[in-house]
């Protein structure tokens, strides 16, 4: 029997999901302060305001589930922030880095936070004295007093009675409009919040309250009448709305003429009873915090991430789903596109003519499929903005542990890939980013030497490319030393002296295991120190990794990835007897040859002749081991394959199936990495179908049909 979820652990969760995009919209803010302060103005108050707002949600939610150490760093951030945006504090440069620290921290203190409440992240101290450094604000030590001379007095004990305000006695009604709700915020929260602050009576007002037979359950119709005594100020008592006060009246009132506790206003309406928070009790309020945190940041982050958007005016409902109940839904869409082709391929051995009934229902049913697979593969894709602020954190703490003078640039942020491509992607190009870092960018003298500038660009992009994404890793340093790669290939008998190797081929020879340039052991990784392992993380998504370097201008690490690890649309071919896929994205056009497109180069390399240039002809057949290569080429059909880098390829099949719609399915499991071969699938009759990796097939051709690199020069 399953058990049923604890509806606080939900919501606990929930609130650390918030907290993710709240750090984005920190990191967002503080990016755009110091592209600010790089062109020599201090920053706008909105700016300022978006970080601040975004580390007192935190707190106000930290706080609603008693993580203390959360709060007490967050209240100490924002007060900082508070003093920025006050106009108190002239930020620099370099106070700029201090805060970035600081936010790195705060990322470290919400992830640790979801397992142990009260422990702090290291250098969580060092980081918050820094950045309150920079606003004056540590208190001085207290000089030791100097000696003086003492003469007694004389006292009068005489004491009257002490002067302690008790509580003051509060009365507050609390009526919400249908957009709280909407907004996915719940009173009791509010009501229990309040209680943390002092002995409270609340009372349900049902005056408008439905019959049940005209009840709309989605409307708002019920309010409360709430009573409490408190030490808390009138701003702190409000400041529990703080989330909902667009959405709600709220209207607050000292008591005057006191009639006691108890007293019900006149004609109360039903009473309720408030229930204990079933997690941990709420902590009480800090009395010297200007910013009380707000019980409510748990329930409804997103209106204060987004304040001008009125949650029942054009904001975008959004709901949660657990990724493993979207995984199961991409799996069902993949097994009905498999039944779809099936289907079609019953109708077609049945000889149904194209104007019949039931092939135009098999194409309304074929055109649905495609929709839906698109809307679940829709729900999957998610930007890489949120990997690419993670890589920002990797060049700061890279840069200064080796002391250089780095920026980190992003393009293409908003480019969306599969969820689990973004995943498995983190660690690969962390390791690219600090090879960058630590050996692809020169020092700040050697690079003054070479007329540029102190500080070294890293570039990293996105783009979708030909029904793939491309991310690229750039660098403005001094580029691979292509004879120190050759040399350390040769003392390490990876290559005989006398190989003839062009610049890519050299190149190349980084992401063989274990092969580093590096000339001394560092904190971090030297260029090519475990870049087989990034290679091989990129092949098991189905991707691949080139080089591009130019002497003293830089390198490019390029990798290619396919949009989705579910489906894809492909043009099923016959090679040999077997059936093949070819992905759709990677085909510019089909060609039929003569005698008079083929050029030899050699007794078994071959060109072809189109549209004005010559491209290299590379036999399917042959190179998958199907059979020995063909005497002529002559009638064949090719397939014009564009490649990563701008180049193309002309693949030899014997005959064109159909263009279709496949569900992909993993290899790496079971049979590790294929040359050539990026997944398999299941066709309409059952049988298992290769999908081929055109641009992974030619790099790592046989050479019986593959054209040398010196020839196509020519």
């Amino acid at each position: 029997m399953a058990q049923p979820l604890d509806p606080m652990a939900e919501i606990r969760a929930s609130f650390f999901v918030e907290c993710e995009e709240l750090l984005e919209a920190l990191q967002d803010a503080m990016a755009a302060i110091s592209d600010m302060l790089d062109q020599g103005t201090q920053p706008d108050g909105e700016t300022i305001n978006v970080a601040f707002r975004a580390v007192h949600s935190i707190k106000g939610g930290a706080g609603a589930f008693g993580l203390t150490a959360l709060v007490a760093y967050a209240h100490r951030f924002e007060t900082v922030l508070d003093e920025l945006r006050a106009g108190r504090m002239v930020l620099e440069p370099e106070g700029m880095k201090l805060i970035f620290a600081a936010a790195d921290i705060l990322a470290d203190q919400v992830r640790l936070a979801n397992a142990d409440p009260t422990a702090s992240p290291e250098g969580a101290e060092d980081a918050l004295r820094a950045i309150e450094g920079l606003t004056g604000g540590l208190p001085a030590p207290e000089p030791e007093p100097e000696p003086a001379d003492f003469t007694p007095l004389g006292l009068s004990f005489d004491f009257g009675p002490p002067d302690e305000p008790g509580p003051t006695a509060w009365r507050l009604r609390f009526t919400p409009s249908d957009a709280l709700y909407k907004s996915g915020n719940e009173p009791l929260h509010l009501l229990r919040a309040l209680a943390a602050l002092g002995p409270i009576e609340v009372r349900c007002d049902v005056s408008r309250l439905q019959p049940l037979d005209r009840l709309d359950p989605i409307a708002a119709q019920i309010g409360w009448d709430i009573r409490l005594e408190t030490g808390s100020t009138r701003d702190e008592i409000l400041s529990v709305f703080d989330f909902v006060e667009d959405v709600a009246e709220i209207e607050l009132s000292e008591v005057s003429g006191d009639p006691g506790p108890g007293s019900p206003p006149p004609e109360p309406p039903p009473e309720i009873v408030v229930p204990p928070e079933p997690a941990a009790p709420l902590p009480a309020p800090v009395a010297a915090d200007p910013h009380p945190p707000a019980a409510t940041a748990a329930a409804a982050p997103r209106a204060e991430a987004k304040p001008d958007a009125h949650p029942a005016e054009g904001a975008g409902a959004t709901v949660r789903v657990d990724l493993d109940r979207i995984d199961r839904l991409v799996n069902l869409v993949g097994e009905l596109v498999i039944n779809q082709a099936m289907l079609a391929q019953s109708v077609s051995e049945a000889g149904l003519g194209a104007n019949s009934a039931v092939m135009s229902g098999l194409e309304a049913f074929m055109m649905l499929t495609r929709d839906i697979q698109d809307s679940v593969m829709m729900i999957r894709a998610q930007p890489v903005k949120p990997l690419f602020q993670r890589m920002a954190r990797i060049v700061r703490e890279a840069s200064g542990a080796v002391g250089k003078e780095v920026r980190l640039r992003t393009e293409g942020e908003g480019t969306e890939v599969d969820k689990t491509v973004i995943e498995r992607l983190a660690d690969p190009l962390t390791h690219m980013i600090r090879n960058a870092v630590d050996h692809g960018l020169e020092r700040p003298d050697k690079r003054l030497e070479r007329g540029k500038s102190r500080e070294g660009i890293i570039t990293l992009s996105a783009q979708h490319r030909s029904g793939r994404v491309v991310i690229e890793v750039s660098d403005d340093g001094g580029g691979i030393n292509r004879p120190r790669v050759r040399e350390i290939a040769e003392q390490k008998g990876l290559i005989p002296p006398e190989a003839q190797l062009s610049d890519g081929e050299i190149d190349n020879l980084l992401f063989l295991p274990g092969f580093s340039t590096a000339s001394e052991v560092s904190a971090l990784s030297g260029r090519g120190v475990g870049m087989d392992v990034v290679k091989q993380a990129i092949q098991a998504l189905g991707g691949r990794i080139s080089i591009v370097s130019e002497p003293g201008q830089g390198t490019c690490f390029s990798i290619s990835l396919p949009l989705t690890l579910a489906v894809l649309d492909g043009m099923v071919v016959k090679v040999a007897g077997e059936t093949l896929v070819i992905p759709l994205s990677a085909i510019v056009e089909t060609a039929t040859l003569s005698a008079g497109d083929i050029r030899m180069l050699g007794p078994e390399s071959s060109v072809i002749h189109i549209r004005g240039g010559f491209v290299p002809l590379y036999d399917l057949g042959a190179e998958l081991g199907y059979r020995e290569p063909r005497a002529s080429y002559a009638g064949c059909i090719v397939l014009l394959t564009a490649q990563d880098d701008g180049s193309r390829a002309a693949l030899v099949v014997e005959e064109i199936m159909e263009q279709r719609q496949v569900v992909i399915k993993g290899l790496q499991q079971g049979y590790g990495n294929i040359p050539g071969v990026a997944a398999a699938t299941i066709l309409g009759d059952g049988k298992i179908a290769l999908i081929l990796d055109p641009g992974d097939l030619v790099q790592n051709a046989t050479g019986r049909t593959r054209l040398p690199d010196f020839a196509l020069t020519g």
